[in-house]
């Protein structure tokens, strides 16, 4: 590095230690409000603390086998240090080293194969901890937040990788690090909000959104979108989308290549796609019960209007299942029998076992969170993201760490990953009476617990042909949690487990290169385990076995196909609408 090289470096590093003072006062205030109550957080101290010192009291009743674990810590991580440096380098299946250097550098192995000694060995200590309590789950969780926080890939110094980029780049990684962390601090306020992809390379109804269709009606919380049909014929009965209101609608519809409505629409289906708007102040007082009035119930209602047909067939995803599901039980008490097939994607009816979401939210999370949204009238969108990225922390968090600030890169452009990021506000009433009702006291699957409407709900009274699907690593509904569903509802129930998560194995369409696979079964024992274990495995995408299930149960005669301009209902604008891309 020359003197004029080494002049530029300083020159910006001093501007960006400018900005960073800056940003730090900042991020120090919010800091210290979360800390001390000022400011709502995710992350409860108070319930941390004890959780924690209950622990200490259960460990205390066994001193010996607290002097054990700690005996066997000592002699793990010695033995994995001495092998570093004297066995032959082996890889590790652990993603965050999955780089060579950390095989071939025998410092770095020594570091890697310590901390995973130390990994292994608290995550059995904790495990002796009580099962089925919550104060276990935390101090479970909230050590393998640690864990993961001290991994030698998190540290410039240990790891090789980034080690290697700062020396070839002569320091110039390390600047756009900094650049980059000081980027995500100012677009937080303060808050580090992460940058998992280029947000600069998609727009909606630019390069996601994109298949065409018309917004045919509207209310207050959502547009209704008529695509338009990609076959000369469709099936009689309209498809209605009801997508999760904690994201946006595209979900369903990224890029033509991974789009569901354009498949469904390839299918011979008429397609309809609700777009929930994203809640301000005003949006306050919004129920459950509002959604499910103002959201399936008046789209069922237009979607007679434009097409004339008076039976539909329904999806719901996540929450957006959740209420598909608490509206069929509504209308099965009131005896309404317009929707014949009902599909849920990685949606729970039974919370008994909510995973690790539970660590956030028990009735104290909830008085404080009242307390917090009866000023904006709804929680903010960073909050549920925050809670998603702790529970995968080494995919969501630590991994766009390294990339982002060790190694000093942008991260790539991903679909997926943009709508993540693209979430929304949740009214107060509706939330807390989701996470009172459905969530804490788990009354969706308990006859006659809830009301919706005036109207006591049962889900076992829903007797339509139901296809639910779960995904084997979904970290936030676990699929031993949505399995239940089979034996809950009242009529002939699919399941089908996808591969992948949350989010990539329920987008996995058809492809060359099909990337999931997925599992089904006849028949459905009352455990999950013991299904799987006799569950046969498919290659490729679930989305053709899904489409011949609704083919199975629909009528073999097609009619011409519905066109948005030609029913009764007026266009308001082309898709993807307004709504959607509201701020």
């Amino acid at each position: 590095m020359d003197q004029t090289e080494l002049a530029e470096q300083t020159e910006e590093f001093l501007e960006l230690l400018a900005r960073g003072q800056r940003l730090g006062m900042r991020s120090q205030r919010k800091a210290a409000e979360k800390a001390t109550g000022g400011d709502f957080s995710i992350v409860d101290a108070k319930s941390v603390a004890t959780a924690y010192a209950n622990a200490a009291a259960q460990f205390a009743k066994d001193p010996g086998a607290l002097f054990t674990f700690q005996v066997d810590l000592w002699s793990e991580m010695t033995k994995a240090w001495w092998g570093a440096w004297t066995e032959e380098p082996e890889a590790s299946s652990d993603r965050r080293f999955r780089d060579e250097r950390w095989s071939t550098d025998k410092l770095a192995r020594a570091f890697r194969d310590v901390h995973l000694a130390m990994e292994g060995a608290v995550n059995r200590l904790t495990d002796t901890l009580p099962k089925g309590d919550k104060n276990s789950l935390r101090v479970q969780f909230y050590t393998r937040q640690l864990m993961s926080a001290l991994s030698p890939s998190n540290y410039l110094a240990l790891n090789p990788a980034a080690r290697e980029r700062f020396m070839e780049t002569d320091g110039r990684s390390l600047l756009a690090g900094l650049r980059n962390l000081l980027d995500d601090l100012e677009r937080g306020d303060g808050r580090l909000d992460i940058a998992m992809t280029d947000r600069d390379a998609f727009e909606v109804g630019r390069d996601l959104a994109t298949t065409p269709g018309q917004v045919v009606w509207q209310n207050e919380l959502m547009q209704l979108i008529h695509y338009e049909p990609m076959t000369q014929t469709q099936f009689k009965r309209p498809l209605l989308f009801v997508p999760p209101w904690i994201n946006k609608y595209y979900i369903f519809d990224m890029r033509p290549d991974n789009s569901m409505v354009r498949y469904m629409l390839e299918q011979g289906h008429s397609v309809f796609l609700i777009s929930w708007v994203n809640p301000t102040k005003e949006h306050g007082e919004m129920s459950f019960e509002d959604y499910m009035r103002l959201g399936p119930l008046a789209a069922l209602d237009m979607m007679e209007k434009a097409t004339g047909e008076k039976e539909f067939d329904i999806l719901g995803f996540c929450i957006g299942g959740i209420l598909v599901t608490a509206t069929l039980a509504w209308m099965a008490a009131r005896k309404d029998r317009r929707v014949k097939t009902a599909t849920t994607f990685a949606t729970m009816v039974d919370f008994t076992d909510v995973g690790e979401i539970g660590v956030f939210i028990d009735r104290d999370r909830l008085k404080v969170l009242r307390e917090h949204m009866a000023e904006t009238g709804y929680l903010e969108n960073h909050h549920l993201q925050d809670m998603f990225s702790m529970i995968r922390e080494n995919d969501l968090v630590w991994s766009f760490h390294v990339m982002n600030y060790l190694m000093g890169r942008k991260p790539p452009a991903f679909d997926l990953l943009f709508w993540n990021g693209d979430s929304t506000r949740l009214p107060a009433a509706m939330l807390l009476w989701y996470l009172e009702k459905i969530y804490i006291e788990n009354g969706l699957r308990k006859p006659g617990h809830l009301s919706m409407d005036g109207t006591p709900i049962d889900i076992s009274k829903i007797d339509i042909p139901f296809y639910v699907l779960a995904t084997k690593e979904d970290h936030i509904a676990p699929w031993t949690s949505i399995y239940p569903t089979t034996a809950l509802l009242g009529g002939d129930t699919t399941f089908v487990l996808g591969g992948s998560g949350h989010i990539a194995g329920v987008m996995n369409p058809p492809s060359k290169r099909p990337k999931y696979g997925y599992w089904t079964r006849d028949d459905y024992p009352l455990d999950a385990q013991d299904w799987f274990e006799g569950a046969q495995k498919h290659e490729g995408s679930w989305w053709p076995h899904w489409a011949k299930w609704i083919e199975r149960h629909s009528s073999s005669r097609k009619v011409p196909a519905y066109q948005p301009s030609e029913g009764k209902l007026p266009i308001i604008e082309a898709a993807p609408g307004s709504y959607v891309k509201a701020p």
